[in-house]
């Protein structure tokens, strides 16, 4: 899969956690409230198992509510019972105000010049995406910010992406998902619709997900294979 020459879209839908913002910086959070810092991931990683779950029998669960309520329960035990709250708070509002990664700014910059429409689709809430590219200085590249939240349910479901697109008014083969997570990227693939993976992390490409149409390293070279 060649980053180069590959036909630009009507409109690209990003994918928010991890995607657009680094969360890095809840490594130290982790450490302060008494986690192991490289537990951030395994943290997240059960949050989006037990969304998907939930997603399979029918629910279209609260993201900040199972983000919480999943790292209690890791905490449990690992600190006094009267911090728990506190700790949870600590960590909880760090994720909420994160930054975005060092290509974001740039790469959303010369994606927008070249004339694509770009919108945002996550499981979290769309608040937490807008603060997130208003602390970037970026809100106004953005048409529209969407979320799971206003149904039907949580990305890899089709549904999550068909209302997108029906949203924004395009067909599936004009719009491109760009995420830096292979199971989203599946479900878009799946859904229709045309798929760019970022690859932000050592990890290989999982098989037996639906290939990707374009793999890029950030957003900066996805531009230039979209130009």
């Amino acid at each position: 899969m060649s980053p180069m020459h590959v036909q630009a879209p009507s409109l690209i839908v990003f994918d928010v956690n991890e995607t657009l913002s680094d969360m890095s910086p809840l490594d130290e959070k982790f450490a302060t409230v008494g986690l192991p810092p490289d537990d951030r991931e395994a943290w997240f990683a059960g949050l989006l198992r037990d969304g998907f779950s939930l997603t399979s029998v029918g629910e279209n669960p609260d993201f900040a509510q199972l983000a919480a309520e999943s790292l209690r329960l890791r905490l449990k035990g690992k600190c006094r019972e009267e911090d728990l709250d506190q700790h949870v708070d600590t960590v909880i509002q760090t994720f909420g105000q994160l930054g975005v990664h060092r290509d974001v700014v740039a790469g959303i910059r010369s994606l927008r010049s070249l004339g694509i429409r770009l919108v945002t689709l996550s499981n979290g809430s769309t608040s937490v995406a807008e603060a997130l590219l208003e602390r970037a200085g970026i809100t106004d590249a953005f048409e529209k910010l969407m979320s799971v939240a206003d149904g039907p349910a949580w990305k890899p479901a089709a549904g999550s992406y068909r209302r997108a697109l029906e949203v924004c008014g395009v067909l599936a083969d004009e719009a491109m998902l760009v995420a830096v997570h292979p199971w989203d990227i599946d479900g878009a693939a799946r859904a229709g619709m045309r798929t760019g993976w970022l690859r932000r992390s050592a990890a290989g490409y999982p098989s037996y997900f639906r290939a990707p149409e374009v793999e890029v390293a950030d957003l900066r070279e996805l531009a230039v294979a979209l130009s």
